[in-house]
């Protein structure tokens, strides 16, 4: 995986062959960022980097600037791999070694952007619970969005809270906002 731009710009981060990920592809990722970009100021929000797997999405945004990010994953080897990426960079990435859901449960922590990127496999009502904890719970800074990258078989546009979509080949990314 590379880092797109900021400070690591063209950096290159060899993920360990054993980790269970699915990276996002480089050219969804810089189109991510190119949306993002005309939304915020990554040097002024906030992050929670949801099923972040090898902390591709945590890396870029820590790389434009962003300093406050938080990256959630149940598997121990990812977390243990962010961790040393971030300690090596010296990026302020804070990991949780969760499941997603019970994290959602029961975290107090609000961000101006989440960003989920669950296994394509899961069903419709599983991405739409990552959702419905999110507004339910407010976990949401105000003009906050929750990004669920998922495959293009699957739809989220019948959430209340759904605001729109982009496609990059068999890859999207379904906005919700408040």
């Amino acid at each position: 995986m590379r880092i797109i731009s900021g400070k690591y710009k063209s950096k290159r981060i060899s993920a360990p062959k054993n980790l269970p990920v699915r990276p996002t592809t480089d050219m969804a990722k810089e189109s991510l960022f190119n949306i993002l970009n005309n939304l915020y100021y990554f040097d002024s929000i906030s992050v929670l980097d949801l099923f972040s797997g090898t902390g591709n999405i945590s890396y870029e945004f820590a790389s434009r600037g962003t300093e406050t990010i938080y990256a959630v994953d149940a598997h121990y080897a990812c977390i243990k791999f962010i961790n040393k990426i971030s300690d090596e960079l010296d990026l302020n990435i804070t990991t949780f070694k969760s499941d997603v859901f019970k994290f959602l449960e029961k975290t107090a922590l609000k961000t101006d952007v989440i960003f989920a990127d669950p296994p394509y496999d899961f069903d419709e009502k599983q991405f739409l619970s990552i959702a419905n904890s999110t507004f339910e719970r407010g976990l949401l800074n105000e003009e906050g969005v929750l990004i669920i990258e998922h495959s293009k078989h699957t739809t989220l546009a019948n959430h209340p809270k759904f605001s729109y979509e982009k496609r990059y080949g068999g890859n999207v990314f379904s906005f919700f906002e408040m």
